[in-house]
């Protein structure tokens, strides 16, 4: 099974790092409070662990 990555939502402050990094994965809706994962799988793994590593609240991350 691939693994697949996910947001805290709660945990996110809607800063849209990872959507400038990742925008294939990553979505910010304006006014939204948090952001989401559009495409959970299958995404450059680079870029998302790029993105996981940039976000300034910890909330994304990768889920068996």
């Amino acid at each position: 099974m691939a693994k697949t990555v996910v947001i805290d939502t709660p945990e996110c402050t809607a800063c849209g790092t990872c959507v400038e990094i990742c925008p294939e994965v990553f979505a910010l809706e304006d006014g939204a409070e948090a952001a989401t994962v559009i495409q959970p799988t299958g995404g450059p793994e680079d870029s998302i662990q790029e993105a996981i590593g940039s976000c300034p609240t910890s909330c994304i991350h990768w889920q068996d």
